[in-house]
């Protein structure tokens, strides 16, 4: 099979974008680059419709060398609620921390490049947490299942898997902007 010119330059497009786009974002030293203090207003989009609360996320250094001071505040005023977590390095070459939530509560924590995952379950409940660091804000999303709502398909053959899927009960997502 012959390969045109035009496939050849495509090809050899792709691969230099794709490796001038991994030389751009490996030059990320997180978190160090996204200290700050983020604020905005955190939805919630759940069966009765979507709630809207005044939302905080501050990240920063501490004294301890690899824990940085992790801090989640929703509300305002007598509602207002602060979560002081500490995010500690467990090995940052390869992105694995944890979230202490100084109460013996310890989440596990993945780091690629800008993003932040994070899952776990309580009470029967399932939350995945996505944290993305950009420019001058940050994307905060959390999505929400309970585990005994799924739903099995497939399981005909062994070509075809049982396969498990899960309903979104809800979704919190806020986009906050970095203080200067």
């Amino acid at each position: 099979m012959k390969i045109s010119v035009e496939i050849k330059l495509l090809i050899t497009f792709c691969v230099c974008v794709t490796f001038n786009l991994n030389a751009q974002t490996s030059n990320i030293n997180f978190p160090d680059d996204f200290f700050g203090n983020y604020t905005g207003i955190l939805d919630i989009h759940n069966t009765k419709g979507i709630i809207k609360y005044p939302m905080e996320f501050q990240l920063q250094p501490s004294d301890s060398l690899g824990h940085y001071q992790y801090t989640l505040i929703y509300g305002d005023g007598d509602n207002k609620q602060v979560r002081p977590y500490t995010l500690k390095a467990i090995n940052k070459d390869n992105g694995t921390y944890i979230i202490d939530e100084n109460n013996g509560i310890i989440l596990d924590e993945k780091v690629i490049e800008n993003r932040m995952y994070t899952i776990f379950e309580v009470g029967g409940t399932l939350l995945t947490t996505f944290i993305t660091f950009e420019e001058n804000q940050m994307i905060f999303e959390i999505v929400v299942i309970k585990v005994a709502n799924k739903n099995s398909s497939g399981g005909t053959s062994e070509e075809i898997p049982e396969v498990f899927s899960y309903p979104i009960t809800t979704v919190q997502r806020a986009i906050l902007t970095k203080e200067k």
